[in-house]
């Protein structure tokens, strides 16, 4: 009985407040604001997913798609040192930025985020012994 008055409450939250619709329409802002990031900058392979749950391939070469996994570490890394945004890396080769953010985030929130993971892709070449940075657990 208590389960059930938790998961009916849950669902009248989520009608109430329309998350799903917001979950959506921000989503599909941050998949806009990552393809104009991706235009930008070399590091973007690919971006997948829906809603708000993607994935950021993160590449050192466009056309070979070589996997920069040390750069997706300090990618997270510093998301979540300097910017205090949680992020977790995902794919075989561990180069993918795993973006879920909570139901209640904002088209302001998706711009600060984006703008922040942009940051962390201009500081990349700048990074000296890359290769030498401790793995970002996840």
């Amino acid at each position: 009985p208590v389960c059930c008055a938790a998961g009916l409450s849950m669902l009248h939250v989520l009608s109430k407040y329309e998350l799903q619709k917001n979950a959506l329409e921000v989503g599909s802002l941050l998949m806009k604001l990552f393809s104009e990031v991706k235009a930008r900058h070399g590091w973007i392979g690919d971006i997948r997913g829906s809603g708000f749950f993607l994935g950021i391939e993160l590449v050192r070469n466009q056309q070979t798609l070589e996997p920069a996994t040390e750069e997706t570490s300090f990618v997270c890394s510093v998301l979540k040192e300097k910017y205090r945004v949680l992020t977790s890396i995902d794919g075989f080769h561990e180069n993918v930025v795993v973006v879920k953010p909570p139901m209640v985030f904002t088209k302001e929130d998706a711009v600060e985020f984006v703008t922040c993971f942009e940051k962390c892709l201009i500081d990349l070449p700048a990074i000296d012994k890359l290769h030498q940075l401790e793995k970002t657990p996840t």
